[in-house]
């Protein structure tokens, strides 16, 4: 896992400007790759590397690394999972290897097939590639959009690539004018949607995309693996035995390839399915990974406690296990580290940033997660409720007047229960793209004015697009498909794994995510809506040849929580320098709090 940063400068003759600029985006992601720090320039270009070593770990794997015939200069980010297989077919071609890298092998397949060889790769990757002959940039991302890459016009007429949005701010090559569809998209959802940014003119490069910028200009970027794809058409028929064994076959394989590590790798365990289905095929497959657990007080003796689950399943499997217990005051000094570590706004990812603190306490550089579990096998009770609910919104908005009728019980009840959202079900029910909308929202678009003005609220709504705004159609085989396809488009993507990368790169910790892998979705993509119900995730629960007791399996699912409302409520200011506002009504939630104190700390640092 590393940082990359890619600065073109048509218009610039001064080589220590640019080289100045690239070393400021690479300082500011030094805890992306503390293990090496490399730079390179060429005629109009210069590229910035930070390295987190996993897989060969001596400094001749170092980037940007060279082609053989020094054609091609490559930065990348992120872990080739097949790269040996792809190695062996492009040495029985003739290629020679000076390093056992990854990257090596990356680059000398783009050299030999271009684009063309994005489909064979498996893994989570952002890279950028300078053709020096053709005088052109190639970029690409993975198809889940693990791995994040940023783009955007220079303030002289440049182009910038990074890793990261506040590297990019730190290059001082971008403007850091407010992006409305950034910011409301943020108030909306809880973390900035693609391909938005809190910024204008600095955009994500879209999940599956590649683009190639020439002249400094960029073109339009290409979609070379949607993975909407998979939720859409006919559903595969199996029987449930032989959809039971090809979900063992195609989840072992999986976890095989993201134990590929030249260092050790442990397990953030807790106490549910898919990260105790992480542990139990590890250890069938002879890796003893330890399991990292972290408890609080506060859930002592609580359902929401995970600490002695977490502890049985470490003993199941036979496994190593640590727990790390997270305090209040520890969450109080950590909040400066956690909101400069975070590169866009999120509501979520303190988990994650407390979990990979505990690995990184253990020596270790890489952790497998079972984030994407609930996304893939229909964990979420959402896949049985917005189907439902959306079925029964319909047949309520046909009948003349009904839906005016509901607005003064509706709103009524949202002041009863001191929950906004209820007052806009009449309005959200009529299709399950609204239904997700509503569930998943954190503020609604009539709430906007008031967090960030009228203006800017209209224009971030109209920019956004469509309503409900920043979604996209749920064009699915069926409600299940039209579920799963919308978790892993929106909530995975914006937020589940951008909060995995910076949180556990706040750490120096590459955070590997087996179940959200396209190599996965690919073979079991027919069968999705054959999952809702609990199947799947009983069908993933017994997919290590230990399979997990029955305790596990049906125990309520519990989520990776922490007290944030136990500890917002005690946390008001901290050393004068951040403000957490005071609950403003009775039972309001503290994800609304806390995103009214991200978006403070990160206009203090525009």
């Amino acid at each position: 896992m590393c940082g990359i940063v890619a600065l073109l400068n048509k218009y610039s003759g001064d080589e220590y400007s640019d080289r100045k600029a690239v070393e400021n985006a690479c300082d500011r992601m030094a805890l992306r790759g503390p293990d090496a720090h490399g730079m390179w320039h060429g005629d109009g270009i210069t590229l910035g590397h930070r390295r987190l070593s996993i897989l060969d770990l001596d400094a001749r794997s170092n980037q940007p690394m060279h082609s053989a015939d020094g054609r091609y200069v490559i930065v990348f980010n992120g872990e080739i999972y097949n790269f040996r297989e792809l190695r062996k077919d492009l040495e029985a071609e003739g290629v020679k290897f000076r390093t056992t890298s990854d990257t090596e092998v990356l680059l000398a397949l783009f050299a030999d097939e271009g684009e063309a060889m994005l489909p064979r790769l498996r893994g989570m990757f952002a890279f950028a590639i300078w053709d020096s002959l053709l005088s052109e940039l190639f970029v690409a991302r993975d198809p889940y959009g693990i791995k994040p890459l940023y783009y955007g016009k220079t303030i002289d007429g440049g182009f910038i690539v990074a890793s990261q949005v506040k590297a990019s701010l730190a290059s001082g090559q971008v403007s850091r004018e407010r992006e409305p569809a950034g910011l409301a998209g943020f108030y909306l959802w809880g973390s900035v949607p693609e391909p938005w940014t809190l910024y204008r003119g600095l955009f994500a490069l879209p999940a599956g995309h590649w683009m190639r910028v020439r002249e400094g200009e960029p073109e339009v970027s290409v979609s070379w693996h949607d993975i909407r794809q998979h939720w859409r058409g006919d559903g595969g028929q199996l029987s449930a035995e032989e959809l039971q064994d090809k979900v063992r076959q195609a989840v072992t394989d999986s976890v095989r390839a993201h134990l590929v590590a030249d260092v050790p790798v442990c397990v953030f365990l807790s106490g549910g399915i898919d990260s105790a289905v992480m542990a139990g095929i590890a250890s069938q497959l002879g890796v003893k990974v330890e399991g990292i657990t972290i408890g609080f007080d506060e859930f002592t003796g609580c359902h929401d406690d995970e600490v002695p689950i977490a502890a049985s399943i470490a003993a199941y499997y036979d496994l190593p296990h640590v727990v790390r217990r997270v305090s209040r005051a520890e969450f109080e000094q950590d909040i400066p580290r956690i909101l400069d570590a975070m590169d866009q706004p999120t509501i979520d990812g303190v988990n994650t940033w407390f979990a990979s603190k505990a690995a990184s306490e253990r020596g270790y550089k890489v952790v497998l997660s079972g984030v994407g579990g609930d996304e893939l096998f229909c964990g979420y009770s959402s896949f049985r409720t917005i189907p439902r609910g959306a079925s029964l919104g319909r047949a309520i908005s046909s009948i003349p007047g009904a839906r005016s009728l509901m607005n003064t019980p509706f709103t009524w009840l949202a002041k009863r229960r001191s929950q906004p959202k209820l007052a806009d079900f009449p309005e959200f029910m009529s299709s399950i793209e609204r239904m997700y909308f509503l569930q998943r929202s954190l503020f609604l678009p009539r709430e906007l004015s008031a967090l960030m003005g009228v203006d800017m609220a209209r224009e971030g709504l109209k920019r956004l697009c469509g309503m409900p705004p920043g979604i996209s159609l749920a064009d699915a085989r069926d409600g299940t498909a039209a579920v799963g396809l919308l978790h892993s488009t929106h909530y995975l993507l914006n937020q589940l794994l951008r909060d995995s990368d910076w949180a556990s790169m706040g750490h120096s910790l590459e955070l590997r995510t087996p179940l959200v892998d396209s190599a996965l979705l690919g073979i079991l993509g027919p069968y999705v809506s054959g999952f809702a119900g609990g199947i799947g995730k009983e069908m993933l629960a017994r997919s290590p040849y230990k399979s997990l007791p029955d305790n596990i399996i049906n125990r309520p699912k519990t989520g990776f929580s922490l007290p944030m409302q136990q500890w917002l409520s005690e946390v008001q200011n901290l050393n004068g320098k951040i403000d957490i506002p005071l609950v403003s009504g009775k039972g309001e939630s503290w994800a609304r709090r806390w995103a009214r104190t991200v978006i403070k700390k990160m206009e203090l640092c525009a």
